[in-house]
This record gives C-alpha cells, structure tokens and sequence, in this order.
C-alpha cells in the first residue's frame, strides 16, 4: 500500500539567493575540467564544507567561502565530462545521492544501468576510492517494492543506525510494472563494511512505496533525501516531465518536505523563487544549515555550457517543530 504525503504549508521554504558555481582554477584541459560545476545532483559535507556531488562530470565541487574548490574523481583515460555531443554519456558514473560519515563522504550512483552502480568513497581530505557496487545494485533492483519499473536511486540519508535509500520513480512503465517513488534501509555499519570489502552485501528492508502528489498534472519524484530532526527525515522532490529515467524535461514545480518512513507518514510545501512564484528550476541536492531557518539546494541545468546554481533557502517555521 501506497503512502501518501499531505500538504503542509508550514513546510515550505523560498530563495533567498542564488550564486553560480565557478571553479576557482578555471578550466584545465589536462584534467578535463570545464571552468563551471555542470550538474548538481546531490549536496552532502566533507571536512565540514558543502561538498556538490555530479552526475554527468567526474568532480567534487568542494566550497571553501566563496571559492569553489575542485577533486578529480578517478577516469579512464583522463576523460572526466560525459554528455550526448561527445557521445558517451552511457559511460558517466551518474552519481546521484550522498552520506557524509566518519569524516567521509560517500556518493552513490543512480543505478539505472550497470555502469551506473559504482560508488565513490571519499576520505578527507583528498583519498578517492572508486567502489564497483553490482550485488548491492542488484538487490534493489530484484526488490520491485522498491524499484518499480526502472532503478534510479536518487537520495541517500543516515537516520540512525541506518542509511535510507530513495528511489526516485521518474522511471517508463514497463508492462505490468509501473514506476515507484519508494524508500528502503539497509545497516549503516553493514555497508560500509561491504564498501570498504570487509563484509557481504546489507539486505534491502522496510520498503516503502509513497505517493508524493502532483504539480499541473506531473507527478513529484524524489530528487535527493538528508537527515533531519528525527524521526524525520526530509526530501526533496520535483515535477519533471520526463519520458524515463535517463531523459530530461521540463518542470513543473519543485516539493521540500518531511517523512517518517516507519510510521508511514508524510508532507510536503512547494519551494518558491526569489519572486515567490513556484520554482522551476531541477532541485537535486538538499543540505540544511546550523541555522535551522537556512538550507541550500543544488540545481541541476541540464545544459554542460551552464553553470549550476547554489541556491540558499528560507525555511518556514514547520521545520523548527
């Protein structure tokens, strides 16, 4: 059975400032870095420090104030940007999801083929290990509860002894079987032991499958999931019209909100622009502040000649309870 997410407006939040991430040491063809963070997928913090996680371009994007610091994740053959002009967009690591643990950060890859199942191990301050992840990938592929019709894990969050995985049901039908948002956990210390080879594969458990509504008629997806207050954990959601989940389209609207996936509960506001219409903007990477009243999102623009943005939010007071 499905779980719904209600709308609470005291869960909304607005932009307050939006800043384009430029890398500070411009563009290096050596390294096959372009002078801009392409595409923002998910937020997380290593060493302290918002940490912007890509899907189509093999860095980190590290901030340092308001310097935007880069690390090279591992390539082949020294290629690092992956899109359809070059033709070979089928090769990119796709990371789509993050924890940060034990001073590390970890980012996941969306799974939605198999050379999207490698995970990215990043040990402060600058040790990168690249993890090829198949059984884990194909545990929740084999989970249909959790799957659907198309794997595309698109958030990861620690909430307790656990991580949450969110997957994101943008995906096409697939006969019978049709795209699901859904959660599932599986034991922190497990995977990590699992990624690090020092253990088996953690099994999938307590899926959950959610409805989170629609904005004009486009379902709202997962787009990225973080720890918060518990039990809660929060998420981010849009309403992109895409024919599956390796495509692109436009949006419709973007959801921040909060769940509890024990107890099967959840809600959600809608994020507006510095103008306070509807953002619409490809929100996929969530990070709150110590200020409790601040988060930040990270914007993915689907074109590699833009720059993503930074965009810092003002929380209402829902998320102080």
């Amino acid at each position: 059975m499905t779980a719904p997410a209600r709308v609470d407006p005291s869960l909304g939040a607005r932009v307050v400032a939006r800043t384009p991430l430029f890398y500070a040491r411009g563009a290096d063809p050596a390294l096959d870095r372009p002078a801009h963070v392409r595409a923002g997928s998910a937020l997380g913090r290593l060493g302290g420090r918002l940490a912007v996680v890509q899907d189509d371009a093999s860095f980190l994007a590290i901030l340092d104030g308001a310097r935007v610091v880069d690390l090279p994740l591992p390539s082949h053959d020294g290629v690092r940007q992956f899109d359809d002009r070059r033709g070979n967009k089928k090769e990119k690591l796709d990371l789509e999801a993050c924890i940060a643990i034990e001073g590390a950060l970890v980012a996941f890859g969306s799974g939605s083929s198999d050379r999207r199942e490698r995970i990215v191990v990043v040990d402060a301050p600058a040790s990168v290990t690249l993890v090829e992840a198949p059984e884990l990938y194909a545990r929740m592929r084999a989970a249909r509860d959790f799957s659907g019709a198309e794997l595309n894990v698109e958030g990861a969050a620690i909430a307790g002894d656990d991580v949450v995985f969110f997957q994101r049901g943008n995906g096409a039908a697939g006969g019978s079987i049709a795209p699901v948002d859904a959660t599932a956990r599986v034991s922190l210390v497990a995977l990590m032991d699992h990624l690090r080879g020092r253990g088996a594969c953690p099994d999938l458990r307590d899926v959950t499958a959610w409805d989170l509504g629609a904005i004009e008629g486009t379902r709202l997806t997962f787009t990225d999931g973080v720890a918060a207050r518990a039990p809660w954990i929060a998420f981010l959601a849009c309403a992109e019209d895409c024919p599956d989940a390796t495509r692109d389209g436009p949006v419709r609207g973007v959801a921040i909100g909060r769940l509890d996936d024990r107890a099967r509960v959840a809600a959600r506001a809608p994020v507006l622009d510095e103008r306070g219409a509807p953002l619409l903007d490809k929100a996929e990477g969530l990070a709150f502040d110590d200020d409790p009243r601040r988060a930040w999102l990270v914007v993915d623009k689907d074109d590699p000649d833009v720059p993503s943005d930074l965009l810092e939010l003002r929380l209402e007071e829902g998320w102080l309870a």
